[in-house]
């Protein structure tokens, strides 16, 4: 397990989850979670920027974050929203170029819930990942899913720290 994520587990043989809490309000975790704008500052690992964001925010709706690396490969994570429970959760499902299997923090064919949950004013968000097969889940975290989400995770609480 890493140490940027509070809690980290396999469940199952095709699914991970990873779970940080935050200090901050439910509605502000979600804002900084949905908004394009917002997200371009704190996606991705140590090192990595955002050149350009999109996002519909409805079932059907597409989003686009093209990741830049520190060695200048860009690498996009394409997605689709399934279901959007607005502020408690959001599932949307990997259109990632299967060249990657850690795809950007969405790997190939694989669909993620994220939840966000509130308790005496600090959030929970927890990050499930179901992968379309267990040796998927393997090359992921193999390509540093669960380190680079932990890392991710940091710029957000830095971001909701300082917004």
């Amino acid at each position: 397990m890493d140490a940027n994520v509070q809690n980290a587990s396999n469940t199952a043989d095709r699914e991970m989850v990873i779970e940080r809490i935050f200090d901050a309000p439910r509605e502000l975790v979600w804002q900084a979670w949905t908004d394009p704008e917002h997200i371009m500052q704190w996606r991705g690992p140590k090192g990595f920027s955002n050149s350009s964001c999109e996002s519909d925010l409805r079932v059907g709706g597409t989003f686009l974050l093209n990741m830049c690396a520190p060695d200048g490969n860009i690498y996009p994570c394409k997605g689709v929203f399934r279901e959007i429970v607005e502020p408690e959760r959001i599932v949307y499902d990997s259109t990632a170029d299967e060249s990657h299997p850690c795809g950007a923090g969405l790997p190939p064919r694989s669909v993620v819930t994220v939840t966000f949950a509130e308790h005496d004013g600090k959030t929970t968000l927890t990050l499930h990942t179901r992968f379309e097969t267990e040796a998927r889940r393997d090359a992921a975290n193999a390509a540093g899913y669960s380190t680079s989400w932990g890392e991710s995770l940091i710029r957000l609480e830095d971001f909701l720290t300082h917004s």
